[in-house]
């Protein structure tokens, strides 16, 4: 079989894997790498019902059989509507080397269609080239429970909103059963390798299934001289929090334990496989309090004697930055938070034996005292693995004046600490030269460029974050598949580093079947979904990534030339540039892309 998961694009020669499980699971499917088929079996976990089934579809006038045709990586197509596709049965893209693409296949039929089966034939090139099919896989696209946003951040009851299903989850399964009167989306991601020869392949792809007559769709792939580094050497500053309660919790694992880091590694290596820059990490227990349905513990263990002292234990810790950083994530360590959401600190007391909680608050005597004796420590185990110049407090959406007590304390108590903050309340104008890692609030409007150059000149990184309340650009399960791609160019359009979203894992109580959350619009809390399950959100906000990162070369190769046509070149990229620098929605959101995409495309040959 041709079809494989994108986490194992890249490598696909190189390792094997198996896909996690989850408990919604019927049957755990083994992957195969390399030249290895997938399992046959077609089983996996079973959808939501669907709330909203279109009424008026017209599925007794199609004719039997099952229907297929490449539609947009723009739409969602609803699983009971009869998708508005024309039949088209040729696809042709263009690559830079090492970069990965995507497109969609859309199925339907108003019987019950079973084992369907995608296959891939090598793609071959003018002069005998040859990249092999496994650079190419098809994932059955599954559909979660969504709502709307309606507000954006506020309590919910499902009752209260508009629910219906999302077409989200790319499944890697070897084969799928398809109900009657149905859609299913097919997302095809082609991994172009970075030694590949420049020139046009064509592929095949075989549509197969038990009963029915075998389709077939053409291929054609450019490849362009140009070429994409690593993600790992990606300037795009990329920072996705990472929950990893979330994975022990859903796999049914001992935290820490040898089957947690089994897990989260297939999980973790698609972060890294993103350009992901950030380790996040919990240095007391629920920095933001309750609100994620798995809140973070500590990954370190304070500890009072019995004799009023403090001792620290920091396997958990070290044990965690060393497996990300073995995953290539290792640009920086954001510790949260000396200012919790829930202002107070949690220790083990030896002489009473249980955990104790202490009220603290910037600027308090009883803050001194609790976070003198533990920075001190941990700056010294920092400085002794080597960290320290990577490791950043990290604060996230905190009052200016708690920010200004606790900067002033830091600079007494533990000075050369880097400082992160996640900031709604544009506190950054009052600490020019203090925050190291700043992202700032995308629904509080653009930082003034004057600081962002400032910034810029100090070294300092500078990105922007969306969250509950932005309902243009973000990654709702119910938000444009475009937004996630726009999210790069503004980016870039803006004179950002890269981007800050708070949630790469952080699971709802059922993430296959519903994404609706207690707190914010559907899908909110997570990216990506259990067993190491990608989503087109996800594989849309990296293409954005990817156009962030060309721009980067184009830009910078322009810059340095004196030439008129390099100068041409240089405007042209500005002026496309220009229109993503936008805080509302564009009119023609969809075409504003392909616009910026067929002018990167044009500068690139």
């Amino acid at each position: 079989m041709g079809v494989f998961s994108v986490e194992k694009c890249r490598n696909y020669m190189k390792k094997k894997e198996i896909a996690g499980s989850v408990p919604l699971i019927i049957l755990v499917l083994l992957l195969a790498c390399g030249k290895g088929p997938f399992s046959k079996t077609c089983q996996t976990y079973e959808e939501a019902a669907d709330p909203s089934p279109d009424q008026t579809a017209l599925w007794g006038a199609v004719k039997s059989g099952l229907h297929a045709s490449l539609g947009s990586i723009d739409r969602r197509y609803p699983k009971h509507d009869l998708p508005q596709v024309k039949s088209i049965h040729i696809w042709s893209g263009t690559a830079w080397r090492g970069e990965r693409i995507s497109c969609q296949l859309v199925l339907w039929s108003k019987d019950e269609v079973p084992k369907i089966t995608c296959e891939f034939s090598d793609f071959i090139g003018g002069n005998n080239q040859k990249l092999p099919s496994q650079i190419a896989q098809a994932r059955f696209v599954r559909y979660v429970l969504t709502d709307e946003f309606a507000g954006g951040c506020s309590r919910r009851q499902p009752k209260d909103y508009t629910s219906s299903l999302s077409p989200d989850v790319l499944d890697s399964v070897g084969c799928f059963h398809m109900e009657g009167e149905s859609t299913r989306p097919v997302w095809i991601t082609i991994c172009v390798p970075r030694e590949a020869e420049p020139g046009i392949y064509q592929s095949t792809l075989t549509l197969k299934a038990q009963g029915q007559k075998v389709d077939s769709f053409l291929f054609a792939l450019e490849v362009l001289s140009r070429e994409l580094p690593p993600p790992s050497e990606w300037k795009f500053h990329l920072d996705l929090w990472q929950n990893p309660y979330a994975v022990a919790r859903i796999n049914g694992v001992k935290p820490w334990s040898k089957a947690h880091w089994k897990k989260l590694k297939p999980l973790m290596e698609m972060l890294a496989r993103a350009g992901q820059k950030v380790i996040t990490v919990s240095v007391n227990k629920k920095p933001w309090a309750g609100q994620t349905y798995d809140p973070f513990e500590s990954m370190i263990r304070w500890q009072k004697t019995k004799d009023g002292s403090w001792e620290y234990d920091y396997t958990v810790f070290d044990n965690w930055v060393e497996f990300m950083i073995d995953l290539g994530v290792k640009e920086q360590i954001n510790c949260y938070s000396l200012i919790p959401w829930t202002s107070e600190l949690v220790y083990f007391d030896e002489k009473k034996g249980e955990e104790q909680s202490i009220p603290i608050k910037p600027g308090s005597r009883e803050f001194e005292q609790m976070w003198t004796p533990f920075l001190k420590d941990f700056s010294a185990h920092l400085k002794e693995r080597g960290w320290f110049q990577r490791t950043n407090l990290a604060m996230d959406e905190r009052n200016p004046q708690d920010m200004k007590e606790m900067l002033d304390f830091i600079g007494k108590a533990a000075p050369g600490f880097g400082i992160a903050l996640a900031d709604n309340h544009n506190s950054y104008k009052l600490f020019p030269d203090r925050i190291k890692d700043l992202s700032i609030s995308h629904s509080k409007g653009m930082i003034d460029r004057e600081d962002l150059e400032y910034r810029k000149s100090k070294g300092f990184s500078t990105s922007f974050y969306v969250c509950c309340g932005d309902e243009f650009p973000n990654t709702f399960t119910f938000s444009d598949p475009a937004e996630a791609v726009f999210l790069g160019w503004y980016a870039a359009a803006a004179g950002f580093d890269g981007l800050l979203r708070w949630s790469f894992c952080s699971w709802v109580k059922d993430p296959l079947r519903d994404s609706r959350f207690r707190t914010w619009p559907a899908g909110d809390t997570s990216i990506v979904y259990p067993g190491a399950r990608s989503s087109i959100r996800f594989e849309r906000l990296i293409e954005g990534i990817q156009d962030a990162e060309k721009i980067r070369i184009l830009i910078s190769e322009f810059e340095k030339s004196s030439s008129e046509e390099e100068k041409h070149k240089l405007e042209r990229i500005n002026q496309i540039l220009a229109e993503f620098d936008v805080l509302e929605r564009p009119e023609d959101l969809k075409g504003l892309i392909q616009q910026g995409k067929n002018v990167l495309e044009e500068l690139s040959k």
